[in-house]
């Protein structure tokens, strides 16, 4: 399947599965990533430290951080789901703006596609210059930012499962998740009544700090 087609199939699933394409941006003021992690990283904390009530600082840049995830891990494993195979989602592959209103917007210039085995490196490789910059600047600790890596991936295959056939999409996050793999220890499968299976943390991404926030399906604190 052409990776085009992919792109277009998975728009129907959601917001955090939708990326515009082509050799176009959809809009003016698209950046590479790469650029969001460098000078742009401060100022777009502050932004989402302001949207969310919480200020600048850990709580904000830990929300930055997990909604990223959440959009590279959404578009990777959608793409190994439907054809798999997966885009180049590099620093300098993928491109961003952040609207007046409204969240983060990506967007792929040339979608190159790559065997669905090469997801995990190549989308750890990107948050892995975003959460330097984090750890730098805002005093994120690195378990919060593995565990929110892990989040957004357990998110993403939770979605994918209700809508499209997504064996290989499973195996790849059972990969990742496992003992021993890169995301190994950031949570554990459980099986909740009415519920059926879910991820539960290790670690909590702060969103609880927010004002009137309360905690993430996942979170930690929940089995306590």
């Amino acid at each position: 399947m052409d990776i085009d087609d992919v792109l277009r199939r998975l728009a129907a699933i959601g917001p955090f599965f939708t990326v515009p394409y082509g050799k176009e941006p959809p809009g003016p003021d698209f950046l590479p990533l790469g650029e969001l992690y460098g000078e742009h990283l401060g100022p777009y904390v502050t932004e989402v430290g302001r949207r969310i009530g919480s200020g600048p600082g850990r709580v904000a840049a830990s929300t930055a951080q997990l909604g990223i995830a959440s959009r590279l891990w959404s578009l990777g494993l959608g793409c190994a789901a439907l054809a798999g195979r997966v885009p180049d989602l590099g620093v300098d592959r993928v491109w961003w703006r952040l609207p007046e209103a409204g969240s983060l917007e990506l967007w792929l210039p040339e979608p190159e596609a790559l065997p669905a085995g090469a997801l995990g490196e190549n989308v750890l490789r990107n948050l892995g210059v975003l959460d330097a910059g984090l750890r730098a600047r805002f005093g994120v600790s690195p378990k919060v930012l593995r565990g929110n890596t892990a989040s957004g991936l357990a998110g993403a295959l939770r979605v994918l499962i209700d809508r499209v056939p997504a064996e290989v999409a499973v195996s790849l996050a059972a990969g990742l998740l496992a003992d021993g793999g890169p995301l190994g220890g950031t949570g554990t499968f459980i099986h909740e009544e009415g519920l059926g299976v879910a991820f539960v943390r290790r670690s909590c991404c702060l969103y609880y700090k927010v004002p009137g926030g309360g905690l993430c399906g996942d979170c930690v604190l929940r089995t306590r």
